[in-house]
């Protein structure tokens, strides 16, 4: 077992990776509850607690893994307190796999995160069961081996077990009251907002029309009224005067006699 682990970045960085991001994901978990509109239910504690778990204990640290391992493998390994080893990138690379899915099932539903949560408890429990077999068999103490990793490979995994069979697989009562309330308004409220709705000219202008055609359709069913209008011109002359008259020729004025 090589003896440089004690001093080297790498067991530095390996104790607290593995305790930082379990003190962020408790952190983010209890800052989005406070934040949360009042009453929080034991649904959204749990979905936070859980979306958080995913993304920082497994996502974040398993992308932390698949750098070390891949890229960094000498320090990785010295940490563990093992040789280095082609192997290492088959791990890195499975810890690159685990990476991906938490951050999916972060923010995914219930099959997501099981699913996720049964492939890290298996990867991480396994990890954990061989961490101690080497303390057992070689006493192996490096900080890769026996420090914070070997808590949080059986920690994790339990706790996202644990708080997926605690986690409510459908919506509280009093939740999908709300959620329905607020996407169907009720008939009574959707007759209060036409009324309170001021008119547009389209509305308006349907009303004069509509107007219009009532009062075409009384003028059309209504009886006629005869009106008896002045004539505006004489009546023209009838018989021979007429012809008299249109030929050019005058009749003789009455005399004085004939008047009297």
């Amino acid at each position: 077992m090589p003896e440089t682990w004690l001093a080297s970045p790498a067991a530095t960085i390996v104790t607290l990776v593995p305790l930082v991001l379990w003190v962020a994901a408790l952190l983010c978990a209890g800052i989005a509850t406070l934040w949360a509109p009042k009453p929080v239910s034991f649904r959204f504690i749990i979905d936070r607690l859980l979306r958080y778990l995913f993304f920082f204990p497994l996502g974040v640290q398993g992308l932390w893994a698949f750098l070390s391992h891949v890229f960094l493998a000498e320090d990785a390994a010295s940490a563990i307190g093992w040789e280095a080893s082609p192997f290492q990138y088959e791990v890195g690379v499975a810890n690159l796999g685990l990476a991906l899915a938490s951050f999916y099932a972060a923010f995914k539903g219930f099959e997501a995160r099981a699913a996720t949560g049964i492939m890290a408890g298996c990867f991480l429990a396994g990890a954990g069961v061989g961490h101690l077999m080497d303390i057992a068999q070689g006493d192996n103490l490096a900080p890769g081996n026996a420090g914070p990793i070997l808590f949080t490979d059986f920690l994790t995994p339990i706790s996202i077990l644990i708080l997926l069979l605690l986690f409510p697989r459908h919506a509280e009562p009093e939740a999908v009251e709300r959620v329905s309330t607020a996407a169907k308004p009720s008939l009574t409220e959707r007759i209060k907002r036409v009324l309170k709705a001021p008119p547009t000219a389209a509305s308006r202008l349907e009303e004069e029309l509509e107007t219009a055609r009532r009062s075409m359709r009384q003028s059309l069913t209504s009886d006629p009224v005869n009106e008896v209008l002045p004539p505006t011109e004489p009546p023209a002359p009838k018989g021979p005067r007429k012809k008299r008259l249109l030929r050019g020729k005058s009749l003789p004025l009455p005399t004085d006699s004939e008047l009297a």
